[in-house]
């Protein structure tokens, strides 16, 4: 593979324009899906819908566990463009395409032109990544600060030491925006990359470069006052958000999302299914590659220890979830990079072949994907999934074989291009079609049914369950009813706002003329039974949708 490896100026703009219209274009497809995508639409809503940006309320209930930069840029992009899925969505997807484009900057800067062109290509191409981006959880927005705070640090001491670089600055201010994505892990993991690196090279020297005297005014500008405002407003916020929601998250399975130690292993690999062939010798070469230039740093072995680091203390966390190791995706892209542009030929050219080995198992398995059905899932609606699995197979399989005849032609740009493009047009694809699912993930359709039962003033309870995605429908919360789960906290806040039991809920019933009640279908056969007055007027296979007949009507 003769050719140069990185395209031209206009090119790259081409290629940064195209991956945005399919970035971006598509973020209004797809129904929102519980209970993420629900929940961080529907802060932002409450937050347009009562001037409240300080103290965040999830179904009308305080709710702590998060910071609200997010929420922010949400109830920004509903007040400029209204409320619909695309806007509730747009944060993360910039997130992940302005993260894509940064590690081609950082890339380029430190490495050259084809390490963060590669770079860009992988990080773009990873199923993980895009997926992530794709939906509405806060875990890109940590991405996208996290990655600056780091690529921020690198950038500013891969320089000359004698220089006050304002990428120092720079990665102050992206630490504070990380804290108010998420919270302190968004300090703590880059931290704790740093201090690695400082007491395996004892290079105290490193200590003194960090700007100290500029930077942590920057982050308390920055991070602090939103802290100072709810905390005036909330004084219970202090404890929950810090010790709970941080220390206990982390150390304990208290919020139930626990998983063995290798729980992120198959996650990575799907995640970047791709480019898996380059992992191990990735970190093994960066890991041993001497330091550059004057500035005595290894960037390298600061990117390997990123990865592997992050990955470690998750994998020891109590609380797992697939999303969180999305942070260390960037830095594997820049060391698979350089790994790909060092590579001989027939390896790229057996990637692509391999890849294209598994695609074409996809369009022969996507028939059977309705034996996936089951009682909340139903096989049709698996088998209005087949035909998208079948296009993404099709395509994938078609840019995987571009790509080997690339890389035949001694293309290594052209080959590395068509790997990138047939991962992300398969992922896509996929992932697009799931909207196909909505049904069983989303309360967009029986919301419609509800909707015209809805009238100002009309109590709507929620039995023994929370659907996420309802409020956002509906435009209004719900008063829970014996169910609490993540609002527990700010349920013992104001008690008020919920029913505690059945009993309750039944005497709240009797004592309104007219009433809407969600309830599980078990509750609901219960309630049947002992002649509570309800008229079905919705049904779904998790719950039945019920109001109080009018008296003088038979329901």
């Amino acid at each position: 593979m003769h050719e140069p490896v990185t395209p031209s100026r206009g090119t790259l703009i081409f290629l940064a324009l195209l991956l945005a219209a399919v970035w971006l274009g598509t973020l209004d497809f797809r129904k929102l899906v519980r209970p993420d995508e629900g929940r961080y639409a529907e802060i932002p809503r409450e937050m347009v819908a009562t001037g409240d940006w300080v103290t965040p309320r999830l179904n009308a209930i305080k709710y702590f566990e998060k910071p609200p930069l997010q929420y922010w840029a949400t109830a920004t992009a509903y007040t400029v463009f209204g409320e619909h899925h695309w806007t509730a969505r747009l944060w993360p997807a910039l997130c992940g395409f302005l993260c894509v484009l940064f590690t081609w900057f950082a890339g380029r800067r430190l490495f050259g032109d084809a390490v963060g062109f590669y770079a860009a290509l992988i990080l773009a191409a990873s199923p993980g990544f895009i997926i992530v981006a794709q939906i509405n959880t806060l875990d890109m927005g940590l991405t996208l600060f996290m990655t600056g705070t780091l690529l921020c640090l690198l950038l500013a001491l891969s320089e000359p030491p004698a220089k006050k670089s304002p990428w120092m600055i720079a990665a102050w201010a992206c630490a504070a925006l990380a804290m108010l994505s998420k919270g302190l892990i968004g300090i703590v993991l880059p931290g704790m990359v740093f201090v690695a690196y400082l007491l395996w090279h004892r290079d105290w020297r490193l200590l003194t470069r960090l700007r100290w005297s500029w930077g942590l005014p920057v982050f308390f500008i920055i991070a602090a006052p939103w802290f100072v405002l709810v905390q005036r407003a909330n004084p219970e916020f202090f404890d929950f958000f810090f010790i709970h929601e941080h220390f206990r998250r982390f150390s304990t399975g208290e919020h139930r999302r626990p998983g063995p130690w290798w729980y992120f292993v198959p996650i990575l690999v799907f995640s970047m299914l791709p480019w898996m062939l380059y992992l191990a010798r990735s970190l093994a070469d960066g890991w041993k590659v001497k330091a550059s230039g004057s500035s005595h740093f290894h960037p390298r072995r600061f990117l390997v220890l990123w990865a592997v680091l992050i990955f470690l203390f998750f994998s020891s966390s109590g609380s797992k979830l697939p999303s969180y190791i999305v942070p260390i995706f960037p830095a594997l892209a820049l060391l698979m990079a350089h790994t790909l542009v060092s590579v001989k030929s027939k390896v790229v050219i057996w990637n692509a072949l391999v890849l294209a080995v598994g695609a074409a198992a996809v369009i022969l398995y996507s028939p059977h994907v309705t034996r996936w059905g089951n009682e909340k899932v139903s096989a049709e609606l698996y088998a209005l999934y087949t035909p998208w699995l079948l296009a993404a197979g099709v395509a994938g399989l078609i840019l995987f074989l571009a790509a080997a005849w690339a890389g035949w032609r001694g293309l290594r740009t052209a080959a590395v291009a068509g790997i990138s493009a047939g991962a992300l047009a398969l992922t896509q694809l996929a992932a697009l079609g799931h909207n196909v699912l909505a049904p069983a993930s989303s309360a967009h359709d029986i919301a419609q049914q509800i909707k015209p039962h809805l009238e100002p003033g009309i109590p709507f309870y929620s039995v023994h369950n929370y659907e996420q995605t309802l409020p956002f429908y509906i435009k209004r919360p719900v008063t829970l009813v014996a169910y609490a789960d993540e609002l527990a906290f700010g349920l013992k806040q104001e008690p008020a706002l919920w029913l505690p039991d059945i009993p309750a809920f039944v005497k709240a019933w009797h004592g309104h003329a007219r009433a809407l009640a969600i309830i599980e279908p078990s509750t609901y056969a219960k309630l049947e039974k002992e002649g509570l007055p309800m008229q079905v007027i919705a049904t779904h296979v998790r719950y039945a949708v019920v109001k109080k007949p009018v008296r003088g009507l038979s329901p």
